[in-house]
């Protein structure tokens, strides 16, 4: 099978499972890419992963530089095909029959367990590229408290932001 068709249905079924976008698929994308099919090592996984996120753009960004790197253009545009195009079809076929249902007991639940789903699953992403990165004990005492500051405070993220480059620029990570 091509690389290119092994793409296109490992990212559709991946999409299938993307709850909170593309990042939350870190881990699964991870294994998929790297450890299954060895299209990429861990290193380059990180550094498309950080491109991506330094990019305009929304997060799906990852999936279109893993495709390009695999497969070049006709792999980015089957990767980001396969993780849009079959939850997008899914979704406008659904959302009339799903909004027919409103306000029943069982979507309730579905719309409350989504949102921690989604929370664990990014948070598992962030892990994986943290371990990826080959973060030291600064840089996850940073990480730590990032989280506690940006929760305790109404500052702006982009100043967080910035005071991590500061400590990356100072060699303290």
């Amino acid at each position: 099978m091509s690389a290119i068709l092994e793409l296109f249905l490992e990212f559709t079924l991946l999409s299938f499972v993307a709850f909170g976008g593309a990042t939350a698929l870190l881990p699964e994308m991870h294994r998929v890419v790297v450890d299954n099919h060895h299209w990429l090592d861990d290193a380059t996984f990180t550094h498309l992963y950080a491109i991506a996120q330094a990019a305009p753009g929304p997060n799906v960004l990852v999936v279109t530089l893993i495709g390009w790197q695999v497969a070049g253009l006709a792999g980015a545009l089957a990767a980001t095909l396969a993780m849009c195009l079959p939850m997008s079809i899914a979704i406008y076929l659904l959302i009339d029959r799903w909004e027919s249902f409103s306000g029943r007991r069982w979507q309730r639940a579905v719309q409350i367990g989504v949102a921690p789903l989604a929370v664990g699953l990014i948070f598992s992403g962030a892990t994986l590229i943290g371990q990826s990165a080959g973060l030291g004990w600064v840089a996850w005492g940073l990480v730590a408290a990032t989280v506690l500051a940006n929760l305790r405070t109404k500052l702006h993220p982009l100043w967080f932001i910035g005071l991590g480059a500061i400590a990356g620029l100072l060699g303290l990570v």
